[in-house]
């Protein structure tokens, strides 16, 4: 439990990055590092090289700060199957996102791959990999997640607005990102055509707030998660408390989710984002009832496992 101006809550984290030894080792590689290197050089501490062993970590970190369950996300395509071992260790503590690129060779079946193993939410990065979420290759996973059986309603995650990857900064990757193609109007064709898919867009549209509003606003299987610090709304002049005041105005308290996008250690799980949206919803007059719904009730009802 945590302390809140709510009372105690036991909240859900709906972002958090799994960052396995497989997603380090990828991007040190691209650099010409070792693993072990690019650890030390990020000041991390080096995952461990059982995914299991790490999401056990991670379930004991949630465990201390008094969080109930997390989405644990696969930042990279590949690293599917270390984030779905995490899962099956920890039997209903995590639910399993996976990054998905529709234009890369082979997608659908390894879409179908990652959710027959026990993963749940496929990610769109349409910035990141150049493509239209209403492209033909994107729609095409989304009919297979559509007509998926899972043990949940299908829910994909699609990142829109502002994307900055600071591992990628720190190890002096490139991140050559459109972000013409992260406007989150382009999805709402999208989720008109496929009304029974719930989409999750992150960071309040990190820097389309408007647009994600708009969206959410025709569209009511699109949520919103409260993730990050929200660096964002320095370009756009709004206080937290703003963000929050509109949010709860357009898409009302049952389609927020809150988030953290916590991801590696030794910094562990990041409470001064919890503490900062706490403060932030107390001055919007939020009840307790829809508190509760946004710290954790939204998350156990999209993702209300058998």
């Amino acid at each position: 439990m945590r302390q809140t101006p709510w009372g105690p809550l036991r909240p859900n984290d709906a972002h958090i990055h799994f960052f396995s030894r497989s997603f380090l080792g990828t991007l040190a590689g691209q650099k010409g590092l070792s693993a072990e290197e690019a650890a030390l050089h990020l000041g991390w501490t080096l995952p461990p090289e059982s995914p299991a062993t790490l999401a056990s970590h991670w379930a004991a970190e949630l465990d201390r700060c008094g969080i109930h369950r997390a989405a644990l996300i696969a930042s990279l395509p590949g690293e599917e199957p270390a984030v779905a071992e995490a899962i099956t260790a920890t039997p209903g503590r995590f639910v399993g996102y996976f990054m998905v690129n529709p234009t890369a060779e082979g997608a659908p079946r390894r879409l179908q791959a990652a959710l027959d193993s026990g993963l749940h939410v496929p990610c769109f990065f349409p910035a990141m990999h150049g493509y239209s979420l209403a492209d033909p290759q994107a729609t095409a996973l989304l009919e297979i997640l559509d007509t998926a059986t899972a043990p949940t309603a299908p829910t994909a995650f699609v990142h829109c607005g502002v994307l900055s990857v600071g591992i990628r900064k720190r190890l002096g990757l490139p991140s050559p990102f459109d972000l013409r193609l992260s406007n989150p109007l382009h999805l709402n064709a999208v989720a008109l055509r496929f009304p029974r898919i719930r989409f999750i867009v992150p960071h309040f549209g990190a820097g389309f707030l408007r647009e994600a509003l708009l969206v959410a606003s025709l569209c009511p299987n699109v949520f919103l998660d409260t993730s990050s610090s929200n660096n964002w709304r320095k370009a756009e002049g709004l206080s937290l408390f703003q963000i929050f005041r509109r949010a709860l105005d357009v898409a009302g308290p049952e389609r927020l989710l809150f988030g953290t996008d916590s991801s590696f250690f030794p910094r562990g799980w990041v409470a001064g984002v919890f503490e900062e949206q706490c403060e932030a919803l107390s001055e919007t007059g939020v009840s307790t009832q829809d508190a509760r719904a946004i710290f954790g009730g939204n998350f156990d009802r999209l993702f209300a496992f058998p």
